[in-house]
């Protein structure tokens, strides 16, 4: 989506005011690539203030005319960047979890053309996911005692957020009006979703998840804010630790065992199923296994323990029904031919077809 932030006046006087400038100017520096929902762009402003010119880095998440990625999880119609802004928002005033400086979020798309919400920059490192982490970029060459400390501490951060009393927050939004928050609704939510992606088409593995998910997903012991997307690739790292955590569209009210599997669940596929030709990557030094970071998990949220099993077929199912979603998208716009089976022969599909596998009798 193009859009040209240096010549509209609107979103200058926009952002002056809430940075506390008295004017500014904007070059746009970058639009990073990567993800599916809204679209980043980093813009260098200079802020004068009284007589002082400084220049700053910010973030525009930028909502984008294509459908969202997630199924809708709120009563309200919501674009995605606000349901990001409005989680971040919530997790910024009641936990320790660091997310970005928030400037502000705007509905009008007269200002730059679409709804957005402006960020500060946090300087940091995020664990690439393409190629797999361990195979290169700064979580390669970091020590054994910081990789741990980046797995163990995004855990952390992970507990923090399911900590956050949702109640209190005032996110009883992310439902909608009369529905039970939970297991049972996710179930039912994702499995429509996933119906609907699939057209018609035929995934025998995907509709023999949710079939066997209606049979052993367990009972919900809590309900908290999920996250919806937590893994090493959505947090920015600074020695060591998480400096900033991201991409809050998915949040929902649910069990936390959601998230704890979709975290497991990545792991797995960025080290079982993180190569071409389905080479497993050797875990690195210091890297902790996937029973040390469930064991962890516990140990800081205070919960106990449970089989997260079950829950990271969920969560395969839930990447599968994405990726199929993502692939329709692409094939709409004439990216991929009309005969493809990306959208069902993927690593998502075959992290599912491993997991069900484990848990087959």
């Amino acid at each position: 989506m193009p859009v040209n932030l240096e010549s509209s006046s609107a979103f200058a006087d926009w952002l002056a005011p809430r940075i506390g400038a008295e004017s500014v100017s904007v070059e746009t520096t970058s639009t990073p690539s990567g993800g599916f929902s809204a679209e980043t762009v980093m813009a260098t402003v200079t802020a004068h203030r009284g007589d002082t010119a400084v220049a700053e880095t910010y973030v525009l998440r930028l909502e984008t005319p294509d459908p969202a990625v997630y199924p809708r999880q709120s009563s309200e119609e919501l674009p995605e960047i606000e349901i990001q802004y409005r989680v971040m928002d919530a997790v910024r005033r009641n936990s320790p979890v660091p997310v970005a400086p928030l400037i502000g979020f705007e509905s009008d798309a007269t200002v730059i053309g679409t709804p957005f919400f402006a960020m500060g920059c946090v300087d940091g490192d995020v664990p690439r996911e393409s190629p797999p982490y361990p195979t290169e970029g700064f979580f390669r060459t970091s020590t054994s005692s910081e990789r741990r400390s980046m797995i163990m501490s995004g855990i952390d951060a992970l507990a923090g957020v399911h900590r956050i009393d949702w109640r209190a927050a005032g996110l009883g939004w992310l439902e909608h009006d009369g529905v039970a928050p939970g297991t049972p609704t996710q179930l039912e939510r994702w499995s429509r979703f996933a119906a609907a992606e699939l057209r018609g088409r035929s995934h025998p593995l995907l509709e023999e998840a949710f079939e066997w998910l209606g049979r052993s997903l367990p009972v919900d012991s809590d309900i908290v804010l999920c996250w919806g997307d937590p893994r090493p690739g959505n947090i920015i790292y600074a020695d060591g630790l998480p400096a900033c955590v991201t991409d809050f569209e998915a949040a929902c009210l649910g069990s936390p065992m959601m998230d704890l599997a979709w975290w497991l669940m990545f792991d797995r596929t960025m080290h079982e199923l993180g190569a071409a030709e389905g080479a497993a990557h050797p875990r690195l030094d210091g890297d902790p296994d996937r029973d040390e970071q469930r064991k962890h998990y516990f140990e800081v949220s205070g919960r106990p323990e449970e089989d997260t099993g079950p829950h990271e077929v969920f969560a395969a199912a839930r990447y599968a029904a994405i990726v199929t979603r993502v692939m329709n998208r692409l094939e709409e716009r004439g990216q991929l031919p009309a005969d493809s089976t990306i959208w069902r022969d993927n690593p998502a599909s075959s992290c599912l077809g491993i997991l069900l596998d484990e848990m087959r009798p």
